[in-house]
């Protein structure tokens, strides 16, 4: 290993060190907007400018000192979407837009306009239920539904929107920027505000279009429960935000992130929903840049007129809840998605930016990961430990060390000289490789990699003109610039067979590091000036970076096998959108029980903003955990969408089999209830990926009508017929589990026994197993017999699980294709079948045609009294 690696490598061997990070003071544009804003600058809509189209409505707005106007623009969108648009109308020079990550033009619906009040504008879309109530002065938008304000927009006040600026080498220029910004510019206080250069610890970043940064505030009347805008290490339900505590959204390397907290880390996904009684709302703020969130609830009051004459009365309505958008750069592009119920919000956003894919069979299965198996010799005793063990598993996953030297694309040939063997060895029972490609690239003109890239200019350039240049694991390195067409088609053609050697059509891979991480830069990622395709400047894309990457890996990967099979690709950093490539996971945890407390919301705040197929890594990957947290992370994991363990170098050998033959046992049952139940996974992520519908639901998904669901984050439901509660203490014997509806009846799983819903009951619990519950009235289809892999149990026999409802009767799907294929798109090929159980009766119909498969499922009689009842087919 080479002396900069050894040097750069020690970064991550303690746990973060929040210091290297800013928190919101050390945010320039956030103290620039935060004390503009205290001043009530006010826009006003200039109606009278109104122009109307086929497409959209638009109309200026002006902010009074500065007399400038800006450019706003609303849409109506298929499916109840309304988007605004802000920009400036006659910019300096054009502003970023984020492109690539709506999935096509959308359609829109004409708006037309209603009688309003003077001064005001009121525009509905389609048969009138939904309106944007536009005031003038000063600007507003009220979301109206029904005739009841359900959203308002600058409400508050907080439109804010700095325009770009010749840089001031006059003093005209700075008076100019005075007068726009509205904020004090004298030499005093360029530095606090940070208006063309910002300083933090040894970094300058200079900003050759000065400050450029938006905000808006949104009113959500009658909420005070909000989820999203992931990734944060806290609860599910967002938090209230004090001044210098907003919730960040920017993607960063935060190994051993602390839990509780708002900073950001590995991704973003600008989107939040908010819900009560009766509706659900969603807001995708669609901006790649540097972004603060703000969130404030309140009780809301109106004014009535008591008996006592009309006198103004103070009567609390409920909540209000105010969440306001900062970002860096960019342009103010914003769609509010009216639902109205939960699951019409995830129709909604996943009709802007896609579904989650439909991910290959073996994906669902277990992977083994570790930094790092050290040789050939290693992977085959850890395969057979599998096998020697009676254990299942699908993947085995090879980290940087697999390399020559961290160059990505090539094999250590000591220690692993022959990597087709090692995967025929794999290949021979039924399982695949995943190997890590980083965005960094080793600096060296004999790696041909780097070669390519540095002779077609594909790499970030810095401020100057010359390849940027960082520090990653392989020492010195330079940045493929993913955002630019050219390389993601060259990237994706590195995956080819005959150019990527040593790889079969069982290799997979991980996109890592890719937030970018930079070791040494600032908070340890990419200077804010470098410069991307299209003379971009980094600020303005950042949070988009790694999405770009796993788009040309996945596209890679689909190359290379002619557009036949499925990719499977992981990622780190994500974006709104990244569901489309793949699946992401929680990042670099730590073995503790209080990590794995905090992964159950961390998914559940995935899996609402769009992105399905997530998970932490089994076990923790820093530190060695103890058995019993060990076995408890397994069997959480057995019940989450992607299953692996993973552990830092330097960690003790976790494989399941090195605790004792007790805890190896306890292991492989949870991993073996997996491998029972995937073909209900594989029908929810068929559901996912065709409907929209979350595979990992928090509790007020499936039930949106009862309060008590709205705040749990300790248990969850797969799909509508599981509830799962991880047990997240140690030596714990019994834990409280909240059974949802007034009108339902749930069964343990294993022991049958069963309770009524609308309740907390009392579950004792021993290492062997955690609660979960099936919910009467649901059917879920099973494997009977387990084999080493998910392509030995092609053949095994199909079982269906029935829980009765309280009226003696219930329903299931069961999707099926061949597993790997994009068959079930092109050629329709696959099985998907409904069950239903009534009068005693169990019957199998077709829920859609497809040809190619059959499954001879007979009418089932289970026993009388058999409320839940195992049968198999």
């Amino acid at each position: 290993m080479e002396s900069a690696e050894k040097e750069e490598i020690s970064v991550e061997d303690e746990a973060v060190d929040k210091n290297i990070f800013k928190d919101c003071s050390k945010i320039a544009f956030y103290r620039r907007q935060k004390q503009l804003l205290s001043k009530k600058s006010t826009y006003r809509a200039l109606l009278d400018s109104v122009t109307t189209g086929k497409d959209s409505a638009s109309f200026q707005i002006i902010n009074e000192p500065a007399k400038v106007p800006l450019l706003a623009e609303v849409f109506g969108i298929e499916g109840n979407i309304f988007r605004l648009k802000i920009n400036e109308e006659i910019p300096l020079k054009p502003r970023y837009e984020v492109t690539d990550v709506l999935t096509s033009k959308l359609t829109t619906v004409r708006l037309t306009s209603c009688p309003g009040d003077t001064g005001s504008l009121v525009l509905a879309s389609g048969k009138g239920d939904l309106k944007c109530h536009v005031t003038a002065n000063p600007f507003k938008v009220d979301l109206v539904s029904e005739e009841e304000v359900v959203m308002s927009i600058n409400s508050l006040g907080q439109l804010y929107f700095e325009q770009l600026q010749i840089p001031p080498k006059q003093s005209r220029a700075t008076k100019k920027n005075e007068e726009d910004a509205s904020v004090d510019t004298t030499q005093e206080n360029q530095e606090e505000l940070g208006l063309w250069e910002e300083k933090f610890e040894n970094f300058v970043d200079v900003k050759v279009n000065g400050p450029a940064s938006i905000g808006l505030d949104f009113s959500l009347h009658g909420f005070e429960h909000l989820y999203g805008i992931p990734q944060h290490a806290d609860s599910h339900q967002l938090k209230n935000t004090s001044d210098g505590d907003a919730y960040r959204l920017y993607n960063l390397d935060v190994y051993g992130y602390k839990i509780h907290d708002k900073m950001g880390i590995y991704g973003s996904v600008p989107y939040l929903l908010a819900h009560k009684l009766g509706r659900t709302l969603g807001i995708f703020w669609l901006n790649a840049s540097e972004t603060l969130v703000e969130i404030k609830t309140e009780p809301a009051v109106k004014y009535t007129l008591t008996q006592m004459g009309p006198v103004a009365a103070k009567q609390k309505v409920g909540f209000r809840t105010d969440v306001h958008w900062m970002s860096e750069s960019g342009i103010i592009d914003v769609f509010l998605l009216t639902g109205p119920t939960p699951s019409d919000v995830f129709k909604q956003y996943s009709y802007l930016t896609g579904t989650q894919a439909m991910p290959p069979l073996f994906a669902l299965g277990y992977h083994q990961c570790r930094w790092n198996y050290e040789d050939e010799q290693d992977v085959k005793a850890v395969d057979a430990g599998f096998d020697e063990h009676n254990i299942p598993y699908d993947v085995m996953w090879l980290d940087i060390e697999h390399t020559e030297g961290k160059r990505y694309f090539t094999w250590d040939k000591k220690r692993f000289p022959n990597p087709k063997r090692m995967q025929d060895l794999l290949r021979s029972k039924k399982r695949k490789l995943v190997v890590i490609s980083d965005p960094h690239i080793k600096v060296d003109p004999n790696y041909s990699v780097y070669a390519k890239a540095k002779e077609q200019g594909f790499f970030v350039r810095n401020h100057d003109g010359g390849d940027f240049e960082g520090v990653c694991w392989p020492g010195l390195s330079s940045y493929l610039d993913f955002t630019n067409p050219k390389v993601r088609e060259w990237y994706s053609s590195l995956f080819a067979f005959s150019v990527y050697q040593g790889s079969t059509d069982i290799l997979y891979v991980w996109n890592d590091m890719n937030e970018p991480s930079v070791f040494k830069g600032p908070e340890q990622t990419m200077q804010k000036n470098a410069i991307h395709h299209g003379n971009w400047e980094h600020r303005e894309l950042h949070n988009i970076y790694g999405f770009y990457q796993q788009m040309a890996t996945t596209e890679g990967l689909i190359q290379r096998s002619k557009g036949k099979e499925r990719p499977f690709v992981l990622t780190r950093s994500f974006f709104a959108g990244s569901q489309k490539y793949g699946a992401v996971w929680t990042g670099d945890n730590t073995a503790e029980w209080s990590y794995l407390k905090i992964s159950i919301p961390m998914l559940l705040t995935l899996s609402v903003t769009g992105i399905s197929f997530c998970g932490a890594d089994v076990g923790g990957f820093i530190g060695d955990p103890e058995a019993e947290l060990l076995v408890r992370w397994y069997q959480a994991g057995a019940y989450q969408p992607f299953f692996r363990g993973h552990a830092t170098r330097n960690t003790k050998r976790r494989e399941p089999w090195l605790f004792g033959e007790e805890h190896t046992r306890l292991i492989r049952e949870a991993i073996r209830e997996r491998y029972t139940l995937l073909p209900y996974w594989y029908s929810l992520f068929y559901s996912a990926h065709v409907a929209s519908q979350p595979v990992m639901r928090p509790l007020w998904v499936e039930f949106p009508n009862e309060l008590e669901t709205f705040s749990v984050e300790d248990e969850y439901m797969l799909g509508s017929a599981l509830l799962v509660h991880p047990v997240t203490e140690p030596k714990a014997s019994v834990v409280d589990v909240f059974l949802p509806g007034s009108s339902e009846i749930w069964y343990d799983s294993k022991t049958f026994a069963h309770w009524k819903g609308a309740c907390t009951v009392k579950i004792p619990v021993t290492l062997d197993a955690i609660p979960v519950f099936q919910r009467g009235g649901s059917v879920v289809p099973i494997k009977t017999t387990i084999g080493r892999s998910t392509g030995f149990m092609t053949d095994s026999p199909y079982g269906l699980r029935v829980a009765l409802s309280t009226k003696g009767s219930a329903m299931g799907e069961f999707y099926l294709d061949d597993g790997h294929s994009f068959q079930y798109l092109h050629r329709k090929q696959f099985l998907h079948r409904k069950f239903s159980f009534s009068s005693g009766v169990l019957t199998n119909r077709w829920h859609r045609s497809a040809c190619g498969f059959y499954i001879p499922c007979h009418n089932i009689h289970p026993e009388p009294g058999d409320a839940l009842a195992e049968r198999w087919c």
